[in-house]
């Protein structure tokens, strides 16, 4: 494959990443073991202009995916908001997506089953797990839940920050849980065996689902709200109704992780801790939101987030918490190294590797293996 200068930058930037840990020996690297899975993220390079709603796996974005040690990643495709068709947006994300895959298969492979995540492992892949933000391209056809299953989406959120046909956001000020189209919907995800993501759903929505659904529910990218009192975390009876009925809580590398929006990898650490010690040690994880590339120059990246939050704003779609001051990552927790940090970080509050391998990937493989099966 023929690089130019800024991909070979990049690639080389990737193998120092990797190459850091190994300098001191083969086993010096704490992650190279374990299954790393980000139940919400991205395979993107946030410094390349988006001239597509795919992401275009660049040299770069490869390269560093496979120096950071993950596994496998729960990427968006499909509708979250705008005024495209959500169904026909949908269809053609996915199909887009599978041709990415396909002309990276040396590097991606799409994940189907649980056992699919263990095979990218053992072959040096990384996972593109299939997931929705939004239900709003069920339209009001449950059938539809039918038809993307059968391509290949495995994680279906229910609802984005603003209500939608099937239950209340986070930002939905009526907070009135889910419709009885939501409640079709949850229970043809049971049907279908994929995932039902409570993430971004308002309080009542998310014990609504967690209550009916005939499987366990995840909520794959969130904060707590005991620790952090913003709409997006979720509180306390919502994370323990979820984690005692099976299911699993990723949390987020998001400014809503402290009330100044300027969150740090201690935030991230604090509401990883309280989760642990509400739910217990089988039920967390982490979901980022987040890519593995990170971006080059925060300086100029501040004029694009200002016209980003502006934009979100006048869409409906922004959350409380989201400023053009506030970066939509956690600045001392990005980059290649992003998991090895967060390894290091919980080890020094003196969680053992048993557990650490839980937070960065088992406990997600362990759900997944109860949705969809081994």
């Amino acid at each position: 494959m023929k690089l130019d200068r800024r991909n070979f930058m990049g690639v080389s930037a990737a193998m120092l990443a990797a190459g850091s840990a190994r300098a001191a020996g083969v086993d010096a690297d704490p992650i190279k073991d374990m299954i790393v899975i980000n139940a919400l993220g991205g395979l993107g390079d946030p410094n390349q202009p988006a001239d597509s709603l795919v992401p275009q796996f660049s040299p770069r974005v490869l390269a560093e995916a496979h120096a950071s040690g993950l596994t496998a990643v729960n990427i968006t495709i499909g509708y979250v908001s705008g005024s495209d068709d959500p169904f026909v947006q949908s269809v053609r994300e996915v199909a887009e997506t599978d041709a990415q895959v396909r002309a990276n298969s040396r590097d991606l492979m799409k994940i189907l089953t649980a056992a699919d995540i263990s095979r990218a492992k053992a072959e040096g892949k990384v996972g593109l797990i299939y997931g929705f933000q939004n239900g709003a391209m069920m339209g009001q056809d449950t059938s539809r839940v039918d038809i993307f299953a059968n391509l290949g989406v495995r994680i279906f959120q229910l609802t984005y920050n603003p209500a939608n046909q099937l239950g209340d956001g986070s930002m939905a000020p009526g907070n009135r849980g889910l419709t009885p189209f939501g409640r079709e919907v949850v229970a043809r995800c049971n049907a279908q065996r994929v995932m039902v993501d409570l993430s971004h759903s308002g309080e009542q929505t998310c014990l609504e689902a967690a209550r009916i659904s005939k499987q366990p529910i995840s909520i794959n990218h969130t904060g707590c709200r005991a620790v952090t009192n913003l709409p997006r975390n979720k509180t306390d009876a919502e994370l323990k109704l979820v984690a005692d009925r099976g299911g699993f809580i990723g949390i987020y590398f998001m400014p809503f992780l402290d009330l100044s929006g300027h969150a740090r990898a201690e935030h991230v650490v604090a509401h990883i801790d309280h989760a642990v010690n509400l739910c217990g040690e089988d039920h967390v994880g982490i979901g980022t939101d987040g890519t593995v590339t990170q971006i080059d120059d925060l300086k100029a990246y501040e004029a694009v987030l200002a016209k980003e939050i502006a934009a979100r704003q006048a869409a409906g779609i922004s959350a409380k918490g989201e400023r053009p001051d506030t970066y939509p990552f956690v600045v001392d927790l990005r980059g290649p190294d992003q998991f090895r940090k967060l390894a290091g970080l919980l080890r020094a509050k003196g969680y053992s590797t048993a557990r650490i391998e839980k937070i960065l990937g088992g406990n997600f493989l362990a759900y997944a293996q109860t949705i969809w099966g081994a």
